[in-house]
């Protein structure tokens, strides 16, 4: 099968440019992935995206090398396994909070004898090729997402579980969990000492860290402290921001109306 295009990436010493789907299409989600983004991730846990729509999602997205990857709404089994079963090459987990948190997100997303995925790899097969069973344990990336004051207080207990191959920090709940303002970009300082501490604790026990951004200059400048997975904007964003400069463009050299007493 086709290496995962993440790992091969990452070992290159490259980042991953990650575009964001929160609107349940398979057209724009088509959009998105013929764009350039290394990597899209439809997003089951906020926003209208559910599974039915996440499928065609996948579809849409595998007509292109841009690699599916798949936030789930929460660490339960039947959801990992099922994604991971349409065809999404990669599971973001949300609020992993301990270790045993992410001993179970490997396990589930896992095939015997190094978990307990259950086997029915219904589409994957299609999209991954007929070895997929024997390879998908060292083909699928596995994010945990450490975004509370309780997995910052355990970071390196869920850091050095076997099998787990990435971090996501998602900026805003970590903020809010520590007390301060919930933004993406400009954190107050003691959530920039949490992210800059996860990110250096993720170095050293060999992991990927990824983060979530609302703007290319934030992520640039957090790809330069080493953060490897970048997620800049989501299409609903990225419409409203490009129709908003359209009007915007058109209302500023609109000629004056009659009657206007211009």
């Amino acid at each position: 099968m086709t290496p995962n295009r993440l790992r091969t990436l990452w070992q290159s010493g490259g980042a991953a440019v990650n575009g964001w789907l929160a609107i349940p299409n398979s057209f724009s989600a088509e959009t998105m992935a013929h764009q350039g983004w290394d990597s899209l991730t439809i997003d089951l846990q906020h926003g209208v995206v559910d599974y039915q729509a996440m499928l065609p999602m996948l579809q849409a997205i595998q007509t292109t090398e841009t690699v599916p990857v798949v936030r789930v709404p929460w660490l339960e089994p039947g959801i990992l396994m099922k994604t991971l079963d349409a065809g999404a090459a990669a599971v973001i987990c949300p609020m992993v909070n301990t270790r045993e948190d992410a001993q179970k997100l490997v396990a589930w997303t896992s095939y015997a004898p190094r978990g307990t995925r259950s086997f029915g790899p219904i589409r994957a097969l299609l999209v991954h090729g007929a070895d997929y069973p024997e390879e998908a344990n060292d083909f699928v990336v596995r994010f945990a997402m450490i975004e509370t004051a309780q997995a910052l207080d355990n970071v390196d207990a869920i850091l050095s579980v076997e099998g787990l191959d990435a971090v996501y920090i998602g900026p805003s709940d970590l903020s809010l969990s520590l007390g301060c303002r919930p933004v993406f970009d400009d954190v107050d300082p003691t959530a920039q000492q949490a992210i800059e501490h996860i990110l250096a604790r993720a170095k050293a026990h060999g992991l990927v860290a990824g983060i979530h951004n609302g703007s290319p200059r934030v992520a640039l400048e957090r790809q330069a402290l080493g953060f490897q997975f970048l997620t800049v904007g989501s299409d609903a964003r990225l419409m409203a921001a490009g129709a908003q400069q359209t009007v915007a463009a058109m209302r500023a050299q609109a000629p004056a109306q009659p009657g206007s007493g211009y």
